[in-house]
């Protein structure tokens, strides 16, 4: 089994949610501070035609400053990076976003799943995947893809989500380094990513 990197050594973050996600990201977020180092990117199931509502609303709430992606987006650390509504979002790497109009995966686009493996081969095991509340088993398979290349794998506990069924389908895999409440998330997090 590869050992886990050594604290400090992650570069970036994906969280997945679908629904019930919008409260739980910003449950969750709430909690890291604006000095939280790394990049975060986020796939959050929503209607093609939500706009940019979910940039908007995080930024209403957190102290990171969060944004849409456009393709070729250039990753800067300490920003949250979000996919726009229909299309799939997948790390580059060059140091870039790139989006994809790719058929649905799992009924949807963005796909989480999409997301989590294209990061987990630029990142391997300096990645933190985690997902959230939803109500299908979008994520799951990324999940595996990012403990394949050795990264952390951190899952609401399904007891404490609004819609347990992504949540429970990624406990399912036996993949996950930590299952925990929202708050429990944050504070590991925050644990494995700044100096104590």
């Amino acid at each position: 089994m590869k050992k886990k990197p050594p604290i400090h050594s992650y570069k970036a973050v994906v969280i997945g949610a679908s629904a019930g996600g919008l409260s739980a990201l910003k449950t969750l977020i709430q909690h890291l501070p604006a000095s939280f180092p790394l990049p975060i990117f986020i796939v959050q199931h929503v209607s093609p035609n939500s706009d940019d509502f979910l940039p908007h609303y995080l930024n209403s709430h957190v102290a990171l400053n969060s944004q849409v992606v456009f393709h070729g987006t250039q990753i800067q650390n300490s920003t949250i990076y979000c996919a726009p509504p229909g299309y799939h979002m997948l790390i580059e790497s060059d140091g870039t976003i790139s989006l994809s109009i790719d058929p649905h995966v799992l009924f949807s686009r963005p796909s989480i799943d999409v997301m989590f493996e294209s990061a987990a081969e630029v990142y391997r095991s300096c990645l933190i995947g985690v997902l959230l509340t939803g109500a299908n088993r979008d994520g799951s398979q990324g999940l595996v893809t990012i403990k394949k290349y050795g990264g952390t794998v951190l899952v609401q506990d399904p007891s404490t989500a609004e819609y347990p069924e992504m949540p429970q389908s990624a406990v399912n895999t036996g993949v996950a380094d930590h299952v925990l409440d929202l708050s429990g998330l944050a504070h590991t997090l925050s644990h494995l990513v700044l100096p104590t």
